[in-house]
This record gives structure tokens, sequence and C-alpha cells, in this order.
């Protein structure tokens, strides 16, 4: 019997990419499956220093795992800096579909890697707050 094919992405092979529903300066790198699909997908996020990701929601249940910097994230419909919890390095968040949260690179830049079943869904609580709505789209 042959042995299952193992994959493996090394870091210097990960793509980060622009992602339109995230400020300009973040980035996103697809790493397994297809998140606009139906489906296993994993993501990482980046977010440079001092970036906020306003209030937003995820259709699908997520599991968040900080690969490098601080994570700071908190949860509720408004931007609450008291309501920020850091998060180290190797720590992994469960975060329920329709949560409301949103983040904050306060100290630094930070790396989380996201496991889903998809498709990806990002809604913002203020509509005002999506990139893509300034956009024209």
């Amino acid at each position: 019997m042959l042995a299952p094919a193992v994959s493996a992405i090394r870091s210097e092979e990960v793509k980060w990419q622009s992602f339109a529903a995230f400020p300009a300066t973040a980035r996103l790198a697809v790493l397994v499956g297809d998140p606009a699909r139906a489906g296993l997908y994993v993501i990482r996020v980046r977010l440079p220093h001092d970036v906020k990701l306003m209030p937003h929601r995820h259709s699908e249940d997520r599991i968040y795992t900080v690969i490098s910097g601080v994570f700071y994230i908190g949860m509720g419909e408004e931007f609450d800096e008291s309501r920020l919890v850091a998060h180290a390095p190797g720590t992994v968040l469960v975060l329920p579909a329709g949560t409301a949260h949103f983040h904050w690179a306060r100290s630094g830049e930070y790396v989380a890697q996201v496991s889903a079943i998809g498709p990806l869904g990002l809604e913002y609580v203020s509509s005002s707050d999506d990139p893509r709505m300034r956009a024209g789209g």
C-alpha cells in the first residue's frame, strides 16, 4: 500500500496578497483550499503595526492560531480598546460563527492563521468600516 502524499508549505513560499475586505496594508495568504468555495480552507492574516480591523462577523466558525507577534482581539459590535485581549504566539482561539469582534495590531505586526470551512464570509457591523464600500464596491 502506498503512503498518502504529504505536502508542505514553507514560510518562504507563502504568497501574501491584498484582500478587498481588509485595510490597504493588511495581507492575506491562502495556504490550503479556496476560501471562496465550500470546504476546508487555511489562511494567514498579517496586520502591520497599528492597523485595525473594525467590528465584523464571519458566517463560518473559525479557529485562529497566533503565529507571530501579539494578536489583540476584542468582542463586541463597537471598537472598544478596553475589551482587547492580548494573545501570544502559539495561542489557539475558537470563534463561533456570527460573533462580532475586532482586531488591532497594537504592539507591532502580527500573523494569525485561520482554519475554517468555507466559504469565507466577512461582514462589517458598520458598512462605513468596510474597505469594499469605500472603494465603490
